[in-house]
């Protein structure tokens, strides 16, 4: 069968992603991405590959490790709580209970963020990620972040629109395949990554 040819891809990727050089961490980080392709989604197109990579390229800042959300337990519970500023918003992401906001707050490659969506990925995983801040710690896992960035982008969960309505045939709008997953913010950045990766997807004929 193929599989991506790793020694060609982490090249191209080194020279024209990371400035020349990659910390062991980010070769972890990667080398999971890949792993979880192959494994999951070997046999579709791999522009889709080489978007959730560029995905994760800006929201985590290259490092290729899943984070939280910048700020601290009072911004969490003004942002996202009941009882903060901004109800509303906490209605819509399923925080109904005091600490909700705090406890939900953004993390992964993606900012997960809301206990509606850690429900979710909580069902989908089959594993818990709700009943506890140690559980929903769990999102900042490569075993857990990397499924949610895959199949969120792939099947749409995060705003309705999925990889295959911008990447699919002879179609290929990498700016507006960001619509997957935060409106257009940075879409051409994240456009000109997607497309180095791609550069760099190869493939190799193994056992």
């Amino acid at each position: 069968m193929s599989r991506i040819n790793r020694p060609f891809f982490f090249d191209s990727a080194r020279l024209t992603l990371f400035g020349g050089s990659l910390r062991q961490a980010q070769v972890d980080g990667l080398t999971a991405f890949l792993d979880y392709w192959e494994t999951n989604h070997a046999t579709k197109d791999d522009r889709w590959l080489a978007y959730i990579l560029a995905t994760a390229h800006h929201e985590v800042d290259r490092t290729f490790r899943p984070t939280k959300e910048y700020g601290g337990d009072r911004y969490f519970f003004q942002m996202y709580d009941s009882d903060g500023f901004r109800p509303g918003v906490a209605r819509t992401l399923g925080n109904i209970a005091k600490g909700d906001g705090v406890l939900f707050h953004g993390r992964g490659f993606v900012q997960l963020t809301g206990r509606a969506n850690y429900a979710f990925w909580q069902n989908e995983l089959k594993t818990d990620l709700t009943s506890s801040r140690a559980m929903a710690d769990k999102v900042l896992q490569l075993n857990i972040a990397i499924p949610i960035i895959f199949e969120g982008s792939i099947r749409g969960t995060f705003t309705g629109k999925k990889l295959e309505d911008y990447i699919s045939g002879v179609r290929q709008d990498w700016k507006n395949a960001r619509r997957v997953i935060n409106g257009l913010d940075k879409a051409d950045l994240i456009a000109t990554y997607a497309t180095d990766y791609y550069r760099a997807i190869s493939y190799t004929t193994g056992d």
